[in-house]
């Protein structure tokens, strides 16, 4: 089954957006028969991959097409129950594979929400009424703050480890300690306890922020928002632009976007996704004259559409293409016209909607870092790696650039551009510019390349300044790209995830690196392990009245 990352309101089954001026209602309202698969059903607010899909995409919308909205509010449209997590039965029925890529794709998702709270003025406050267990908690524990009902049956809880044999797989426990500050011991025991935690503990624990009566909850609630809306600074009186449907179009080894084609090469488990600079004749590819005439371009402004389509097709490789060994990077048109773009966002990143998009690119960007593929950037004649788009080049395992004019191609000669972009407008994970990273032991080398800005880097100084792994003229480069990707497509793909994610995030250790270094590994193991998924395992026996029989030995 393929699965499609695109949707919208009219689509939704299981949320719901009300918007009310400044504040918005983010509504969780699982429908149990409307599960991505069959074999379960989502009750509880359990949710599976299409209802993140979908909660991906409202938040989208909350930033692009709702910038009146200073807050929102999750909460459950259900009686007694925020969310019960993640759906059990989905995982217990669930390939290895698509358990870890739901698991780091929900683990995006709440990154998002929090991302909107830190820099788009959009806080988000959870609404806790009735049972909130598992990814249920995730979902509040991504939020600013969390307002529990005090009704003497309302709890919060990662119950995993004691009933499923798994952990916390959206980043619970890494929120709890790092985020909430949990002490050592109240955190041990609150993931050891399947029953959650209630009323005054909870706040005294700092599991929550505010418990309220039932009779005071929806005043709280709204005051607590209306408190949080007062101190954002999104605009007040403008308007939204429009996500409209992607101009995607699918063959069997193509997609086709309307700034990108992703060809796939399944014998060479390869995937070149090729990226189309701005062009002087289509729609919205032009630099705006000013922030007006960007809105007017509205979602077919070439970055939002490209940052768009992007993201798409990363999720698209992550699900829908297991066996890709290696994503190949590869852009055509003119740097200078990227440049220009890239700079017009920066002069305007004061305006919604141009803040709103560079930090779309940065979380782009980041799911890129993400991605369990070995990445590889071929840097071609005519190519336009300029700005924020030569963040992809500095994002991969290796970069190789063409030295040179190619034999019967009168492109210009490949080479590098940098913009301010490239020092920390479009940070990774670890808090640092990808330059950062890469040249961490050699910070008077960031000083040289910040002199070399909008410069052209070709192929000989890209290569000395060490932003590319290897510069190649015509004779070698097809020999040593084949053999590049020749042998990535040999290595254990176990092997590479790993080495990929201990090469990709050196420097300093964040939340965002912890959940994604430290929770999607163990869970990638845990998920492997009989104690969670054998047949005798808590996954599998989850439900049918009989314990699961572990393996007690410690590995």
């Amino acid at each position: 089954m393929r699965i499609d990352f695109q949707t919208d309101p009219s689509r939704y089954r299981h949320w719901r957006i009300e918007v009310e001026g400044a504040l918005a209602n983010l509504i969780m309202d699982v429908d149990e028969t409307a599960g991505l698969f069959e074999g379960y059903e989502l009750k509880l607010n359990s949710y599976d991959l299409g209802v993140d899909i979908e909660l991906h995409d409202a938040m989208q919308r909350l930033r692009f097409e709702h910038p009146e909205v200073r807050a929102v509010v999750l909460r459950s449209a259900k009686e007694r129950v925020f969310c019960a997590g993640a759906n059990i039965r989905m995982l217990a029925g669930a390939s290895h594979a698509h358990k870890v890529n739901f698991c780091k794709f929900t683990n995006e998702t709440r990154n998002a929400m929090e991302d909107a709270s830190a820099h788009s003025g959009q806080r988000y406050i959870a609404a806790v009424n009735g049972a909130c267990a598992g990814g249920g908690y995730e979902l509040a524990l991504a939020c600013d703050y969390i307002i529990l009902t005090d009704d003497g049956s309302s709890s919060v809880s990662l119950p995993e480890v004691a009933l499923l044999a798994v952990l916390p797989g959206t980043g619970g426990i890494t929120r709890v300690t790092d985020k909430r500050k949990v002490r050592r011991d109240r955190a041990d025991i609150f993931c050891a306890t399947e029953e959650g935690v209630r009323g005054q503990r909870a706040l005294d624990w700092r599991l929550v922020d505010e418990v309220a009566p039932p009779s005071r909850f929806a005043a709280v609630v709204t005051a607590r928002a209306e408190a949080s809306a007062a101190v954002s600074d999104r605009p007040v009186g403008a308007a939204g632009i429009r996500l409209g449907p992607l101009d995607r179009k699918a063959a069997e080894n193509t997609i086709s976007y309307s700034s990108l084609e992703v060809e796939i090469d399944r014998a060479a488990r390869l995937a070149t996704i090729t990226i189309a600079g701005p062009s002087a004749t289509k729609a919205g590819d032009a630099v705006p004259a000013d922030t007006a005439e960007m809105a007017g371009h509205g979602d077919r402004f070439w970055p939002l559409r490209l940052a768009r389509e992007l993201d798409d097709a990363l999720l698209h490789l992550r699900f829908n293409e297991l066996e890709i060994a290696v994503i190949a990077f590869k852009t055509s048109g003119d740097p200078a016209a990227v440049l220009a773009h890239d700079t017009f966002l920066a002069a305007n990143q004061g305006d919604w909607l141009a803040r709103e998009i560079i930090l779309f690119w940065t979380r782009v960007i980041k799911r890129v870092d993400l991605t369990s593929r070995s990445l590889v950037a071929l840097i071609e004649p005519g190519s336009c790696f300029a700005g924020f788009l030569a963040e992809l080049a500095f994002a991969a395992d290796r970069s190789f650039i063409a030295e040179g004019a190619f034999e019967g191609d009168n492109r210009a000669d490949a080479a590098l551009l940098l913009s301010a972009a490239n020092f920390g407008r479009h940070p990774m994970c670890n808090g640092l510019s990808r330059l950062a990273t890469r040249f961490l032991g050699e910070p008077e080398t960031l000083e040289v390349l910040a002199g070399r800005t909008g410069q052209r880097l070709e192929a000989g100084e890209a290569e000395a300044l060490g932003l590319v792994t290897a510069a190649l003229d015509d004779i070698d480069w097809d020999d040593e790209v084949r053999l590049f990707l020749q042998e990535r497509a040999s290595f254990s793909p176990d092997a590479l995830t790993g080495l990929e994610a201990n090469t990709r995030f050196a420097g300093p250790e964040t939340m965002e690196t912890k959940i994604f270094g430290r929770l999607t590994a163990w869970q990638n193991w845990i998920f492997q392990r009989a104690n969670a998924v054998g047949e005798t395992g808590a996954l599998g026996r989850y439900g049918s009245g009989q314990p699961a029989v572990f393996d007690r030995r410690r590995v």
